[in-house]
């Protein structure tokens, strides 16, 4: 049960028409429709070289205000950096993609985040009360953590639910990987049913 987070959504929402922009200026300055020989439809915003972002109206209608083009460059100047490291840190993952374990014979052993996921969202939907489950399982501070987010059914009793995922899933995995402590955070949410017609 994994979502799209929200600041992946709003990054994809500003870059995609931020990137049709730039590969509209891109086709018209390098000329790529008379070099790879396709036509551009009418309402092509730069239909070549010569074409420019801004006419010559818009360049000079501020002009007479000093502080216009300053601060227009200076916020450009402060936007770009910071969404080239928001696009950066949506790229980079923290999730776990390995544990190495200890497993008795001097050689130790890597179990894949993955799998390890797998076994903590079987082991809780399993639980009784849980009808949906999701497991993630990411690094902080280097050390694992593990993430859930759990759709209980109508009579299911959250604070049951919560303390039998600590005591049985949590346990399991603690026992399993040797671990002294897994961190954890559940979101419960109650799963929507439809009303049943009488008839």
């Amino acid at each position: 049960m994994r979502r799209t987070p929200a600041n992946r959504l709003l990054l994809a929402l500003v870059g995609l028409p931020l990137l049709a922009l730039g590969l509209a200026v891109l086709i018209g300055s390098a000329d790529l429709q008379r070099h790879w020989d396709f036509t551009l439809p009418t309402s092509w915003p730069f239909a070549g070289p010569d074409d420019v972002l801004l006419a010559r109206h818009d360049q000079i209608r501020y002009r007479s205000d000093g502080w216009w083009w300053p601060v227009v460059i200076a916020g450009l100047a402060v936007i770009l950096p910071a969404c080239v490291w928001w696009l950066l840190t949506q790229l980079r993952t923290r999730r776990l993609r390995h544990l190495s374990i200890d497993s008795g014979d001097r050689q130790g052993a890597l179990v894949g985040g993955r799998a390890l996921e797998s076994v903590l969202t079987a082991e809780s939907q399993a639980y009784e009360g849980v009808k949906r489950a999701g497991a993630t399982l990411r690094l902080r501070r280097g050390r694992p953590r593990a993430r859930f987010v759990l759709g209980l059914a109508p009579n299911a009793a959250p604070d049951d639910v919560v303390a039998g995922l600590d005591d049985e899933v949590l346990a399991h995995a603690r026992t399993s990987t040797g671990l002294a402590e897994l961190p954890a955070e559940a979101r419960l949410r109650a799963v929507r049913h439809r009303a049943r017609r009488a008839s």
